[in-house]
């Protein structure tokens, strides 16, 4: 008798592991996609103040139903990591890190995807991450649809160039670019490469420096000069703030790099070449001086960052005058 029942029950457990196997949600063919949402200026710190906003896609690519848990606190459903250049991760929030190692009961629905389907949503990374050094970052989210605390199953996004700059000063008169009649922050928008240069050119015509920089890889372009490289890569996060102020004004009042700022009578955008992150833009610019007018090619190297392309540096070749 006995082991008539030890074999119903063992019987019993297999089948039961058996519907359990078959009705597995099979993440294979599911994928999440981060990119950037409503993109500007980042800076250490201000996580209300300054967020950095991800727009989160989860997608069904498979041809099966999808279905997946999704927290009501998202940090139950998901976790971003930032590297730095040498592979490092930065700092969890204590945020983060007290919700997490807290008892609580964590409310969640169940989200059905069809083949070809996708659910998005928007996060603040810097509500998962603490970003208190200016520098270059590689973001990327770890999708858990069974929830954290069943990390069994992870679903990995693609990595996002994530560019920290140093915290303006206090005392800056352009702590952050505006726009005169709307008084609204001016971000920078996905926009050709020949596009940025001639918006920039004109911005420098016009005298609106917060546009005229707006598209400006300035700490790129202060390391051109050797000396100044060296002296910024030894220096603190605060001095290297107080360099880049001091040469954004040095540009503003045209004591440096007199060729960048020089103001154009007129110019012609003569050739633009591109690949997925790089490029160059050349230009003709005509000068008006009292007696002469003269000509100039400028080459402007651009690169792009997450669908932003930024001026980084330039060269000038005199063609002389008319």
């Amino acid at each position: 008798m006995k082991r008539t029942l030890f074999v119903i029950i063992t019987i019993f457990a297999l089948f039961a592991h058996s519907v359990a196997a078959q009705t597995a949600q099979d993440f294979s063919k599911a994928s999440v996609v981060i990119k950037f949402y409503d993109r500007t200026m980042y800076y250490p710190g201000s996580t209300d103040d300054n967020p950095i906003f991800v727009h989160i896609s989860v997608v069904n690519r498979g041809t099966e139903t999808l279905r997946f848990k999704l927290a009501d606190d998202r940090m139950f459903s998901l976790d971003f990591t930032a590297y730095t250049i040498k592979n490092s991760t930065l700092p969890k929030t204590e945020k983060l890190v007290v919700k997490r190692s807290t008892n609580q009961t964590v409310y969640f629905r169940e989200i059905a995807l069809e083949a070809g389907e996708e659910y998005s949503f928007i996060e603040n990374a810097k509500n998962y991450i603490n970003f208190d050094e200016p520098s270059m970052y590689y973001l990327e989210l770890s999708f858990y649809p069974e929830l954290y605390k069943s990390r069994q199953t992870a679903i990995t996004s693609n990595r996002l160039s994530l560019d920290i700059r140093p915290a303006p000063l206090a005392a800056s008169s352009t702590v952050l670019p505006v726009e005169s009649k709307s008084a609204s922050l001016l971000k920078p928008e996905e926009k050709s490469p020949d596009k940025v240069v001639e918006e920039t050119i004109i911005a420098r015509q016009k005298s609106l420096w917060d546009q005229y920089f707006l598209y400006m890889d300035l700490e790129q372009m202060m390391l051109r000069n050797a000396d100044t490289e060296r002296r910024y890569r030894a220096a603190s996060a605060d001095e290297r703030a107080r360099l880049l102020e001091s040469y954004k004004s040095d540009l503003m009042q045209n004591k440096i790099d007199h060729d960048v700022v020089a103001v154009p009578e007129r110019f012609y955008i003569e050739n633009t070449s591109y690949s997925q992150i790089d490029g160059t833009v050349t230009v003709l610019e005509w000068f008006k001086y009292p007696t002469y007018r003269e000509r100039k090619r400028y080459v402007y190297k651009v690169r792009q960052r997450d669908g932003i392309w930024q001026i980084y540096d330039y060269n000038v070749t005199n063609l002389g005058t008319e």
